[in-house]
């Protein structure tokens, strides 16, 4: 039987600090720590479990778990893991990077793993992605599917990673339909934003009263908001980082996919294996780290002309015929 040792429901005793972690944990044990929005956010946090949790199943090797509900929760959830013997730790998402810095430096015999920022440590495996590839491919989905020629996109709040999301998407759709109109809305303004789905339910009905009948969300748990607002519609909007096509069939054209749980389950078998290694891994469009999903669940909305242009696309991006801007590199988008 797989054995899994669960630490979500570990709380922090006030005055006190955190509880202490669940005895007869063994040594070397990873731990995956997840960022806000929760486990279960059908999105980045899933994908990420889902990588733990498929490692441990082949395997039959255990996996510590916590999802934190404040910020001040991270870096002693990290240490005391640490202080455990929990090896390696994987953290999804950037929020995560001052805490490693600080807890990886503090124990330079653990590995750390951070998805979503590079952290220039000896003991530290940093996993990016180039979404601005896969935006650009659901993006010319987008703009195919589109009947009113606009579209929307729905970051959550104002950040480099997050434009590089909306401004690989607008260069596909632009690629297709030059004259094609993409609203562009913030939920909020802060990391708070990820966990408003009310906040993204509202974005996006701002964008359908302006015409957008397909909108990609960029919002994590935020997102579900987005995509239910769309449903709610009767238009077309574009999950992130998981599948989410099944959220909403008929509704869901695709979904950029973002293979965390390809990122997490290697590091981990990486690791069982002894193959660890601390360097920076960029997984893109050529690695098939990102791209949008096809399956039961939008078959009827994707067209062979539509799949045709995403499959020519993808082998000229990988070719480098075709290179996508990334919003990161100058903080500006070129549409």
């Amino acid at each position: 039987m797989t054995k899994t040792f669960t630490r979500s429901a570990i709380a922090l005793a006030a005055g006190a600090g955190m509880a202490a972690l669940m005895a007869g944990t063994a040594l070397a044990d990873p731990a995956v720590l997840y960022d806000g929005g929760g486990k279960f956010d059908a999105s980045f946090n899933e994908s990420t479990f889902n990588g733990a949790q498929r490692f441990s199943e082949e395997t039959g090797i255990g996996f510590g778990e916590f999802e934190i509900t404040t910020d001040a929760q991270r870096e002693q959830a990290m240490r005391q893991f640490a202080q455990r013997g929990a090896n390696p730790i994987l953290v999804p998402g950037f929020n995560w990077e001052t805490t490693i810095r600080t807890v990886a430096a503090e124990f330079p015999d653990t590995n750390f793993a951070i998805i979503d920022a590079v952290v220039d440590l000896p003991n530290v495996r940093s996993i990016v992605f180039k979404e601005h590839e896969g935006s650009y491919l659901v993006g010319i989905l987008a703009a195919m599917a589109s009947e009113t020629g606009t579209i929307g996109v729905v970051p959550a709040f104002d950040f480099a990673l997050l434009n590089a999301f909306a401004c690989g998407y607008k260069q596909g759709a632009k690629s297709v339909n030059p004259d094609i109109e993409i609203l562009d809305t913030y939920i909020g303004s802060g990391f708070d934003a990820f966990n408003n789905p009310g906040g993204g339910a509202e974005v996006a009905q701002s964008q359908l009263d302006r015409g957008a009948d397909v909108i990609f969300q960029v919002a994590g748990g935020a997102g579900q908001g987005v995509l239910q607002a769309v449903a709610d519609a009767d238009k077309l909007g574009i999950g992130v980082d998981s599948n989410q096509n099944h959220l909403h069939p008929g509704n869901v054209l695709t979904s950029m996919l973002k293979r965390v749980d390809v990122a997490t389950y290697n590091a981990f078998k990486d690791f069982e294996d002894g193959n660890w290694t601390n360097e920076i891994i960029t997984l893109g469009v050529a690695e098939e780290g990102v791209g949008p999903a096809f399956d039961e669940h939008n078959e009827a909305l994707i067209t062979d002309e539509m799949r045709a242009a995403v499959d020519e696309a993808t082998a000229k991006i990988t070719s480098g015929e075709i290179v996508v801007h990334d919003f990161r590199t100058d903080n500006s988008c070129p549409v």
